[in-house]
Protein backbone atom coordinates (compact mmCIF):
# COMPACT_ATOMS: atom_id res chain seq x y z
CA UNK A 1 0.00 0.00 0.00
CA UNK A 2 0.82 3.44 -0.41
CA UNK A 3 0.03 6.74 1.95
CA UNK A 4 -1.19 9.68 0.40
CA UNK A 5 -1.71 13.12 1.59
CA UNK A 6 -5.38 14.69 0.30
CA UNK A 7 -5.02 18.66 1.06
CA UNK A 8 -8.73 19.91 0.69
CA UNK A 9 -9.71 22.79 -0.09
CA UNK A 10 -10.23 25.39 2.35
CA UNK A 11 -12.44 27.91 3.05
CA UNK A 12 -11.66 31.24 4.61
CA UNK A 13 -8.48 32.20 2.39
CA UNK A 14 -9.21 35.95 2.08
CA UNK A 15 -10.00 36.26 5.68
CA UNK A 16 -7.02 34.36 6.49
CA UNK A 17 -4.70 36.98 4.41
CA UNK A 18 -6.57 40.16 5.94
CA UNK A 19 -5.89 38.26 9.36
CA UNK A 20 -2.40 38.05 8.77
CA UNK A 21 -1.87 40.93 7.63
CA UNK A 22 -3.16 42.63 10.89
CA UNK A 23 -1.54 40.59 13.47
CA UNK A 24 1.83 41.22 11.43
CA UNK A 25 1.81 44.57 11.26
CA UNK A 26 3.36 46.94 13.63
CA UNK A 27 1.20 49.62 12.56
CA UNK A 28 -1.93 47.86 13.25
CA UNK A 29 -4.39 48.24 16.07
CA UNK A 30 -4.34 44.07 15.87
CA UNK A 31 -0.28 43.42 15.99
CA UNK A 32 0.59 40.54 18.14
CA UNK A 33 -2.82 39.10 18.46
CA UNK A 34 -2.82 35.38 17.52
CA UNK A 35 -5.29 32.63 16.86
CA UNK A 36 -4.41 29.84 18.41
CA UNK A 37 -4.37 26.06 16.31
CA UNK A 38 -8.26 25.80 17.13
CA UNK A 39 -9.00 29.25 15.74
CA UNK A 40 -6.90 28.71 12.82
CA UNK A 41 -9.47 25.86 12.05
CA UNK A 42 -12.64 27.79 12.57
CA UNK A 43 -11.13 29.93 9.68
CA UNK A 44 -10.11 27.50 7.23
CA UNK A 45 -11.82 24.41 7.86
CA UNK A 46 -13.55 23.05 4.33
CA UNK A 47 -17.17 22.62 3.78
CA UNK A 48 -18.86 20.00 5.25
CA UNK A 49 -19.50 19.36 1.04
CA UNK A 50 -16.31 18.99 0.94
CA UNK A 51 -15.45 16.39 3.51
CA UNK A 52 -18.58 14.42 2.68
CA UNK A 53 -17.67 14.03 -1.02
CA UNK A 54 -13.76 12.83 -0.22
CA UNK A 55 -14.67 10.68 2.51
CA UNK A 56 -17.23 9.17 0.77
CA UNK A 57 -15.02 8.66 -2.40
CA UNK A 58 -12.52 6.92 -0.27
CA UNK A 59 -15.08 4.63 1.35
CA UNK A 60 -16.17 3.87 -1.86
CA UNK A 61 -12.88 2.10 -2.75
CA UNK A 62 -12.44 0.23 0.06
CA UNK A 63 -9.80 2.93 2.19
CA UNK A 64 -10.46 2.99 5.96
CA UNK A 65 -7.57 4.00 7.47
CA UNK A 66 -7.83 8.13 7.19
CA UNK A 67 -6.21 10.49 9.43
CA UNK A 68 -6.86 14.40 9.59
CA UNK A 69 -5.06 16.98 11.25
CA UNK A 70 -6.41 19.68 13.92
CA UNK A 71 -7.37 22.16 11.25
CA UNK A 72 -9.14 19.35 9.49
CA UNK A 73 -7.60 20.06 5.92
CA UNK A 74 -5.63 17.15 4.96
CA UNK A 75 -5.75 13.68 4.94
CA UNK A 76 -3.19 10.89 5.06
CA UNK A 77 -4.89 7.68 3.56
CA UNK A 78 -3.41 4.19 4.18
CA UNK A 79 -4.25 2.78 0.65
CA UNK A 80 -3.66 0.48 -2.55
CA UNK A 81 -3.37 2.23 -5.65
CA UNK A 82 -6.71 3.63 -6.68
CA UNK A 83 -5.93 6.62 -8.19
CA UNK A 84 -6.50 6.26 -12.05
CA UNK A 85 -3.37 6.45 -14.19
CA UNK A 86 -0.89 6.28 -11.36
CA UNK A 87 1.71 3.46 -11.11
CA UNK A 88 3.36 3.14 -8.01
CA UNK A 89 7.12 1.80 -8.22
CA UNK A 90 9.80 1.70 -5.17
CA UNK A 91 12.73 3.42 -6.14
CA UNK A 92 15.50 2.30 -4.41
CA UNK A 93 19.32 4.34 -3.56
CA UNK A 94 21.22 3.15 -1.10
CA UNK A 95 19.69 2.14 1.94
CA UNK A 96 16.42 3.88 0.85
CA UNK A 97 13.56 3.42 -0.37
CA UNK A 98 10.68 5.99 -2.18
CA UNK A 99 7.54 4.72 -3.38
CA UNK A 100 6.05 6.87 -5.83
CA UNK A 101 4.10 7.07 -9.39
CA UNK A 102 6.14 7.87 -12.54
CA UNK A 103 2.79 8.84 -14.47
CA UNK A 104 0.44 11.62 -13.64
CA UNK A 105 -2.66 10.95 -12.07
CA UNK A 106 -6.27 11.75 -12.21
CA UNK A 107 -8.87 12.36 -10.25
CA UNK A 108 -12.18 12.28 -10.66
CA UNK A 109 -14.02 15.17 -11.44
CA UNK A 110 -16.94 15.10 -8.70
CA UNK A 111 -13.54 15.18 -6.83
CA UNK A 112 -11.46 17.61 -8.12
CA UNK A 113 -12.73 20.76 -6.97
CA UNK A 114 -12.75 19.54 -3.52
CA UNK A 115 -9.05 19.27 -3.03
CA UNK A 116 -5.85 21.26 -3.83
CA UNK A 117 -3.70 18.66 -4.52
CA UNK A 118 -2.23 14.74 -3.69
CA UNK A 119 0.28 14.72 -2.26
CA UNK A 120 3.14 11.27 -1.30
CA UNK A 121 3.02 10.51 -5.16
CA UNK A 122 5.58 12.00 -7.95
CA UNK A 123 7.80 13.82 -5.80
CA UNK A 124 11.42 12.64 -4.65
CA UNK A 125 12.98 14.09 -1.69
CA UNK A 126 15.12 16.94 -3.12
CA UNK A 127 18.72 16.70 -3.08
CA UNK A 128 20.19 19.91 -1.89
CA UNK A 129 23.36 20.02 -0.94
CA UNK A 130 25.56 22.11 0.90
CA UNK A 131 28.62 23.78 -0.01
CA UNK A 132 32.11 22.78 1.64
CA UNK A 133 34.65 25.05 0.05
CA UNK A 134 37.96 23.47 1.31
CA UNK A 135 40.38 24.85 -1.61
CA UNK A 136 40.72 28.06 0.64
CA UNK A 137 43.10 26.11 2.92
CA UNK A 138 45.77 26.56 0.68
CA UNK A 139 45.31 30.57 0.65
CA UNK A 140 45.84 30.25 4.81
CA UNK A 141 49.23 29.44 4.45
CA UNK A 142 49.94 32.74 3.08
CA UNK A 143 47.49 34.61 5.82
CA UNK A 144 49.59 34.10 8.77
CA UNK A 145 50.35 37.54 9.90
CA UNK A 146 49.07 38.58 13.29
CA UNK A 147 46.26 41.14 13.59
CA UNK A 148 43.76 42.19 16.06
CA UNK A 149 40.42 39.95 14.77
CA UNK A 150 42.42 37.57 12.99
CA UNK A 151 40.40 34.70 12.62
CA UNK A 152 40.32 31.22 10.83
CA UNK A 153 36.33 30.48 10.03
CA UNK A 154 33.55 31.34 11.30
CA UNK A 155 32.48 30.53 14.97
CA UNK A 156 29.72 31.42 17.30
CA UNK A 157 31.96 33.86 19.02
CA UNK A 158 33.06 35.14 15.47
CA UNK A 159 29.27 35.58 14.94
CA UNK A 160 29.18 37.24 18.19
CA UNK A 161 32.12 39.60 17.81
CA UNK A 162 30.53 40.57 14.34
CA UNK A 163 27.07 41.17 15.54
CA UNK A 164 27.25 42.95 19.00
CA UNK A 165 26.07 40.23 21.00
CA UNK A 166 27.50 40.10 24.38
CA UNK A 167 27.91 37.06 26.66
CA UNK A 168 24.54 38.36 28.39
CA UNK A 169 22.23 37.68 24.92
CA UNK A 170 21.00 34.59 25.93
CA UNK A 171 17.30 32.59 26.70
CA UNK A 172 16.15 33.04 29.83
CA UNK A 173 12.28 31.91 29.69
CA UNK A 174 11.14 28.28 29.96
CA UNK A 175 8.06 28.84 27.72
CA UNK A 176 10.23 30.38 24.61
CA UNK A 177 11.83 27.62 22.12
CA UNK A 178 13.49 27.41 18.50
CA UNK A 179 13.47 24.91 16.23
CA UNK A 180 15.16 23.78 13.20
CA UNK A 181 12.96 21.59 10.31
CA UNK A 182 15.38 18.93 8.84
CA UNK A 183 14.30 16.93 5.52
CA UNK A 184 17.44 14.73 4.01
CA UNK A 185 17.58 11.82 5.05
CA UNK A 186 20.14 12.93 7.60
CA UNK A 187 20.70 13.16 11.02
CA UNK A 188 22.43 15.24 14.19
CA UNK A 189 24.16 13.50 16.78
CA UNK A 190 23.86 14.89 20.91
CA UNK A 191 27.17 13.85 20.98
CA UNK A 192 28.83 16.36 18.38
CA UNK A 193 25.96 18.82 19.62
CA UNK A 194 28.10 18.44 23.41
CA UNK A 195 31.38 18.07 21.30
CA UNK A 196 31.05 22.23 19.40
CA UNK A 197 30.02 23.53 22.53
CA UNK A 198 32.68 22.56 24.25
CA UNK A 199 35.02 23.81 21.36
CA UNK A 200 33.29 26.63 20.32
CA UNK A 201 30.98 27.96 23.79
CA UNK A 202 33.26 28.91 26.17
CA UNK A 203 32.38 32.62 25.99
CA UNK A 204 28.71 32.37 27.23
CA UNK A 205 25.64 30.55 28.72
CA UNK A 206 24.38 27.53 26.13
CA UNK A 207 22.23 24.47 26.19
CA UNK A 208 24.26 21.39 24.98
CA UNK A 209 21.11 18.89 24.64
CA UNK A 210 19.01 19.37 22.09
CA UNK A 211 15.33 19.00 24.00
CA UNK A 212 13.09 17.76 21.52
CA UNK A 213 13.03 15.68 18.29
CA UNK A 214 9.75 15.19 16.30
CA UNK A 215 9.84 12.63 13.89
CA UNK A 216 12.68 9.59 13.30
CA UNK A 217 16.45 10.33 14.04
CA UNK A 218 18.29 7.99 12.34
CA UNK A 219 21.41 5.90 13.51
CA UNK A 220 23.55 6.84 10.49
CA UNK A 221 26.25 8.96 10.08
CA UNK A 222 25.48 12.39 11.28
CA UNK A 223 24.91 14.22 7.94
CA UNK A 224 26.80 17.83 7.73
CA UNK A 225 23.89 19.95 6.68
CA UNK A 226 21.96 18.54 9.80
CA UNK A 227 24.78 19.59 12.22
CA UNK A 228 25.48 22.56 11.17
CA UNK A 229 21.72 23.27 11.60
CA UNK A 230 21.41 22.08 15.14
CA UNK A 231 24.90 23.93 16.29
CA UNK A 232 24.19 27.30 14.62
CA UNK A 233 20.76 27.58 16.25
CA UNK A 234 21.69 26.65 19.31
CA UNK A 235 24.88 29.01 19.66
CA UNK A 236 22.86 31.97 18.48
CA UNK A 237 20.06 31.59 19.93
CA UNK A 238 22.30 30.32 23.32
CA UNK A 239 20.79 28.89 26.31
CA UNK A 240 16.74 28.48 24.19
CA UNK A 241 15.20 25.56 24.08
CA UNK A 242 15.57 23.46 20.92
CA UNK A 243 13.30 21.22 19.01
CA UNK A 244 14.17 19.38 15.59
CA UNK A 245 12.04 17.68 13.54
CA UNK A 246 13.60 15.19 11.66
CA UNK A 247 12.20 13.37 8.66
CA UNK A 248 8.82 13.26 10.26
CA UNK A 249 6.85 11.29 7.28
CA UNK A 250 6.26 7.55 8.71
CA UNK A 251 6.10 5.89 5.51
CA UNK A 252 8.01 5.96 2.81
CA UNK A 253 5.74 7.23 0.11
CA UNK A 254 5.02 10.30 2.19
CA UNK A 255 7.13 13.50 1.53
CA UNK A 256 9.18 14.70 4.28
CA UNK A 257 8.19 18.40 3.91
CA UNK A 258 4.75 17.67 3.49
CA UNK A 259 4.45 15.57 6.76
CA UNK A 260 6.58 18.62 8.47
CA UNK A 261 3.49 21.04 7.45
CA UNK A 262 1.03 18.54 8.61
CA UNK A 263 2.97 18.47 11.89
CA UNK A 264 2.07 22.50 12.11
CA UNK A 265 -1.12 22.02 11.55
CA UNK A 266 -1.71 19.01 14.31
CA UNK A 267 0.56 20.25 17.16
CA UNK A 268 -1.29 23.25 19.05
CA UNK A 269 1.98 24.06 21.10
CA UNK A 270 5.27 24.64 18.75
CA UNK A 271 8.18 26.82 19.24
CA UNK A 272 7.81 30.16 17.82
CA UNK A 273 10.62 30.15 15.63
CA UNK A 274 11.14 27.61 12.91
CA UNK A 275 14.78 27.58 10.64
CA UNK A 276 14.52 25.31 7.51
CA UNK A 277 17.14 24.70 5.17
CA UNK A 278 15.31 23.37 2.16
CA UNK A 279 14.20 23.91 -1.72
CA UNK A 280 13.56 23.22 -4.64
CA UNK A 281 13.44 25.34 -8.11
CA UNK A 282 9.86 26.88 -8.60
CA UNK A 283 9.70 25.27 -12.07
CA UNK A 284 10.03 22.05 -10.71
CA UNK A 285 6.29 22.02 -8.57
CA UNK A 286 3.35 22.42 -9.66
CA UNK A 287 1.74 25.97 -9.37
CA UNK A 288 -1.70 24.19 -7.58
CA UNK A 289 0.86 22.85 -4.92
CA UNK A 290 2.89 25.85 -4.00
CA UNK A 291 -0.40 28.04 -3.51
CA UNK A 292 -1.61 25.46 -0.92
CA UNK A 293 2.19 25.65 0.98
CA UNK A 294 1.99 29.06 0.96
CA UNK A 295 -1.68 28.95 2.60
CA UNK A 296 0.35 26.99 4.93
CA UNK A 297 2.99 29.90 5.86
CA UNK A 298 -0.30 32.05 6.31
CA UNK A 299 -1.96 29.78 9.14
CA UNK A 300 1.69 29.98 10.91
CA UNK A 301 1.87 33.34 10.66
CA UNK A 302 -1.69 33.83 11.70
CA UNK A 303 -0.53 32.08 15.22
CA UNK A 304 2.73 33.79 15.61
CA UNK A 305 5.19 31.90 14.27
CA UNK A 306 8.09 32.97 12.45
CA UNK A 307 9.14 30.56 9.75
CA UNK A 308 12.79 31.05 7.89
CA UNK A 309 13.77 29.22 5.12
CA UNK A 310 17.40 29.63 3.30
CA UNK A 311 17.31 31.76 0.05
CA UNK A 312 19.45 28.72 -1.72
CA UNK A 313 23.34 28.54 -3.11
CA UNK A 314 22.34 29.02 -6.82
CA UNK A 315 22.84 32.83 -6.86
CA UNK A 316 19.79 33.76 -9.63
CA UNK A 317 19.87 30.34 -10.39
CA UNK A 318 19.67 29.44 -14.32
CA UNK A 319 16.76 27.96 -16.37
CA UNK A 320 17.33 27.10 -20.51
CA UNK A 321 13.81 27.92 -21.54
CA UNK A 322 11.95 26.01 -24.94
CA UNK A 323 13.25 28.97 -27.01
CA UNK A 324 16.74 27.91 -26.30
CA UNK A 325 17.25 31.08 -24.51
CA UNK A 326 18.29 31.75 -20.45
CA UNK A 327 16.16 33.03 -17.52
CA UNK A 328 17.12 33.21 -14.14
CA UNK A 329 15.57 30.21 -11.77
CA UNK A 330 13.59 31.57 -8.47
CA UNK A 331 13.70 28.71 -5.79
CA UNK A 332 10.94 27.49 -3.77
CA UNK A 333 9.66 28.27 -0.81
CA UNK A 334 12.36 30.79 -0.67
CA UNK A 335 9.82 32.72 -2.74
CA UNK A 336 6.94 32.54 -0.79
CA UNK A 337 5.60 35.94 0.40
CA UNK A 338 5.01 34.10 3.63
CA UNK A 339 8.33 33.31 5.20
CA UNK A 340 11.09 35.16 5.88
CA UNK A 341 14.00 34.21 3.44
CA UNK A 342 17.81 34.63 4.56
CA UNK A 343 20.79 35.02 2.31
CA UNK A 344 23.97 34.65 2.47
CA UNK A 345 27.45 36.79 3.13
CA UNK A 346 30.84 37.01 3.49
CA UNK A 347 33.73 38.99 5.17
CA UNK A 348 35.19 41.32 2.72
CA UNK A 349 38.61 40.27 4.44
CA UNK A 350 38.10 36.20 5.12
CA UNK A 351 40.26 36.53 7.84
CA UNK A 352 38.89 39.31 9.77
CA UNK A 353 36.29 40.43 11.19
CA UNK A 354 35.31 43.07 8.41
CA UNK A 355 32.19 44.49 7.16
CA UNK A 356 30.26 41.76 4.94
CA UNK A 357 30.40 41.37 1.25
CA UNK A 358 27.87 39.49 -0.79
CA UNK A 359 28.87 35.67 -0.82
CA UNK A 360 28.31 35.12 -4.70
CA UNK A 361 25.94 31.52 -4.02
CA UNK A 362 23.30 33.96 -1.90
CA UNK A 363 19.75 32.75 -3.33
CA UNK A 364 17.87 35.92 -4.74
CA UNK A 365 15.32 37.01 -7.28
CA UNK A 366 11.89 37.42 -8.24
CA UNK A 367 9.15 34.67 -7.92
CA UNK A 368 7.48 33.62 -11.21
CA UNK A 369 4.21 32.72 -9.12
CA UNK A 370 3.78 35.03 -6.46
CA UNK A 371 3.35 38.59 -6.93
CA UNK A 372 5.18 41.48 -4.92
CA UNK A 373 3.55 41.61 -1.35
CA UNK A 374 3.14 45.75 -0.66
CA UNK A 375 4.98 45.49 2.20
CA UNK A 376 8.13 45.06 0.35
CA UNK A 377 6.83 47.19 -2.55
CA UNK A 378 8.46 49.87 -1.52
CA UNK A 379 11.93 48.84 -1.20
CA UNK A 380 12.01 46.94 -4.38
CA UNK A 381 11.45 49.31 -6.20
CA UNK A 382 13.49 51.39 -5.41
CA UNK A 383 16.18 48.85 -5.74
CA UNK A 384 14.51 48.59 -9.62
CA UNK A 385 14.60 52.17 -10.57
CA UNK A 386 18.08 53.11 -9.05
CA UNK A 387 20.38 50.49 -9.38
CA UNK A 388 22.61 51.38 -12.69
CA UNK A 389 23.18 47.85 -14.19
CA UNK A 390 19.86 45.37 -13.87
CA UNK A 391 20.19 42.29 -16.02
CA UNK A 392 18.44 42.03 -19.09
CA UNK A 393 14.46 42.27 -17.95
CA UNK A 394 13.64 38.83 -19.69
CA UNK A 395 15.79 37.02 -17.22
CA UNK A 396 13.28 37.84 -13.98
CA UNK A 397 10.16 38.83 -13.23
CA UNK A 398 10.12 42.22 -11.64
CA UNK A 399 6.58 41.94 -10.00
CA UNK A 400 6.73 39.15 -8.44
CA UNK A 401 7.68 38.67 -4.72
CA UNK A 402 11.31 39.53 -4.36
CA UNK A 403 13.63 37.83 -1.94
CA UNK A 404 16.01 36.91 -0.23
CA UNK A 405 14.56 39.47 3.10
CA UNK A 406 18.20 39.54 5.00
CA UNK A 407 21.23 38.00 4.89
CA UNK A 408 23.93 37.06 7.50
CA UNK A 409 27.47 35.05 7.02
CA UNK A 410 27.79 32.03 4.98
CA UNK A 411 30.72 31.50 4.58
CA UNK A 412 33.50 29.54 6.06
CA UNK A 413 31.68 27.79 9.56
CA UNK A 414 33.46 25.40 11.12
CA UNK A 415 30.88 22.53 12.17
CA UNK A 416 31.42 19.12 14.36
CA UNK A 417 30.21 16.18 12.52
CA UNK A 418 30.43 12.66 13.82
CA UNK A 419 32.69 13.85 16.59
CA UNK A 420 35.38 15.81 14.32
CA UNK A 421 35.53 19.69 13.89
CA UNK A 422 35.24 20.74 10.36
CA UNK A 423 35.91 23.82 8.45
CA UNK A 424 35.26 25.78 5.53
CA UNK A 425 31.36 24.99 5.12
CA UNK A 426 29.30 27.16 3.53
CA UNK A 427 25.83 27.67 2.38
CA UNK A 428 22.96 29.36 3.16
CA UNK A 429 21.70 27.09 5.54
CA UNK A 430 24.41 28.11 8.00
CA UNK A 431 23.26 32.07 7.87
CA UNK A 432 19.63 30.34 8.59
CA UNK A 433 19.68 29.70 11.73
CA UNK A 434 21.75 31.92 12.52
CA UNK A 435 19.12 34.88 12.28
CA UNK A 436 16.80 32.21 13.75
CA UNK A 437 18.69 32.30 16.82
CA UNK A 438 18.63 35.74 17.24
CA UNK A 439 15.32 36.26 16.38
CA UNK A 440 14.07 33.58 19.00
CA UNK A 441 16.21 36.03 21.38
CA UNK A 442 14.36 38.87 20.30
CA UNK A 443 11.04 36.97 21.53
CA UNK A 444 12.70 35.96 24.61
CA UNK A 445 13.13 39.64 26.03
CA UNK A 446 9.85 40.69 24.22
CA UNK A 447 8.24 37.78 26.23
CA UNK A 448 10.04 38.80 28.81
CA UNK A 449 8.15 42.26 28.70
CA UNK A 450 4.74 40.87 28.30
CA UNK A 451 4.67 41.54 24.55
CA UNK A 452 3.64 38.85 21.62
CA UNK A 453 5.98 37.28 19.67
CA UNK A 454 7.55 38.78 16.57
CA UNK A 455 5.67 36.28 14.11
CA UNK A 456 5.86 36.71 10.49
CA UNK A 457 8.50 39.28 10.30
CA UNK A 458 8.44 40.61 6.98
CA UNK A 459 6.18 43.69 7.27
CA UNK A 460 8.32 44.83 10.52
CA UNK A 461 11.77 44.60 8.85
CA UNK A 462 10.62 46.59 5.47
CA UNK A 463 9.16 49.31 8.26
CA UNK A 464 12.63 49.61 10.07
CA UNK A 465 14.24 52.07 7.93
CA UNK A 466 10.69 54.09 7.03
CA UNK A 467 11.20 54.38 11.29
CA UNK A 468 14.56 55.45 11.54
CA UNK A 469 15.68 52.06 12.57
CA UNK A 470 18.12 51.82 9.28
CA UNK A 471 20.52 50.70 12.13
CA UNK A 472 19.43 47.57 12.76
CA UNK A 473 20.63 46.30 10.03
CA UNK A 474 24.47 46.41 8.30
CA UNK A 475 23.48 47.40 4.53
CA UNK A 476 25.76 45.08 2.26
CA UNK A 477 26.70 46.97 -1.04
CA UNK A 478 29.38 45.45 -2.53
CA UNK A 479 29.36 41.86 -4.63
CA UNK A 480 27.29 40.17 -7.05
CA UNK A 481 25.79 36.88 -7.08
CA UNK A 482 26.09 34.28 -10.13
CA UNK A 483 23.89 33.41 -12.60
CA UNK A 484 23.82 31.65 -16.53
CA UNK A 485 26.84 31.84 -17.59
CA UNK A 486 26.08 32.84 -21.33
CA UNK A 487 26.83 35.90 -23.58
CA UNK A 488 24.32 38.11 -22.34
CA UNK A 489 24.99 38.11 -18.26
CA UNK A 490 28.21 36.28 -18.49
CA UNK A 491 27.29 34.15 -15.21
CA UNK A 492 26.77 37.39 -13.31
CA UNK A 493 22.74 37.67 -11.45
CA UNK A 494 22.02 40.82 -9.42
CA UNK A 495 24.09 42.79 -7.72
CA UNK A 496 24.38 44.42 -3.84
CA UNK A 497 23.26 47.99 -3.64
CA UNK A 498 22.48 50.68 -1.09
CA UNK A 499 18.93 49.19 0.61
CA UNK A 500 17.45 46.20 -0.55
CA UNK A 501 18.60 44.01 -2.72
CA UNK A 502 17.81 40.19 -4.22
CA UNK A 503 21.63 39.18 -3.08
CA UNK A 504 21.36 40.34 0.51
CA UNK A 505 18.00 41.49 1.14
CA UNK A 506 17.73 44.35 3.92
CA UNK A 507 21.33 43.82 4.83
CA UNK A 508 22.42 41.72 8.00
CA UNK A 509 21.71 42.06 11.83
CA UNK A 510 22.98 44.52 14.09
CA UNK A 511 21.59 42.12 17.08
CA UNK A 512 21.65 45.41 19.66
CA UNK A 513 20.07 47.81 17.61
CA UNK A 514 17.83 45.35 15.64
CA UNK A 515 16.75 44.24 19.28
CA UNK A 516 15.94 47.88 20.47
CA UNK A 517 13.67 48.26 17.31
CA UNK A 518 11.53 45.25 17.95
CA UNK A 519 11.04 46.07 21.90
CA UNK A 520 10.01 49.75 21.39
CA UNK A 521 7.59 51.73 19.29
CA UNK A 522 4.91 50.55 17.00
CA UNK A 523 6.69 46.68 17.42
CA UNK A 524 5.50 47.04 21.40
CA UNK A 525 1.75 46.32 20.23
CA UNK A 526 -0.44 45.05 22.77
CA UNK A 527 -0.04 42.82 25.68
CA UNK A 528 -0.72 38.95 25.17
Amino acid sequence: DVQLTFALRQRGLRRLARLVEAVSDPRSSRYGQYLSLERVRDLVQPSTATLMVVLKWLQGHGVETCRSVTTMDFLECRMARILPGAEFHRYVKGQHSVVRSPHPYTVPTELAEHLDFVGGLHRFPAERKMISRAWIKKELEQHRGGRAAFHLGVTPSILRQRYNMTKGDIGLLPNNSQACAQFLEQYFHQADVAEFMKLFGSSFPHRTQVDRVVGHQGIGKAGLEASLDVEYIMSTGANISTWVFSNAGRHESQEPFLAWLLLLSNMSSLPWVHSVSYGDDEDSLSVAYMERVNVEFMKAAARGLTILFASGDDGAGCRRVRSGNHTFRPSFPASSPYVTTVGGTAFKNPFLVTAEVTDYISGGGFSNVFPMPQYQAAAVGKFLHSTPKLPPSSYYNSSGRAYPDLAALSDNYWVVTNRIPLPWVSGTSASTPVVGGMVALINDRRLQQGLAPLGFLNPALYQLREQGHEDALYDVTQGCHVSCLDGAVQGQGFCAGPGWDPVTGCGSPNFPRLLRALLTGAARGRHQ
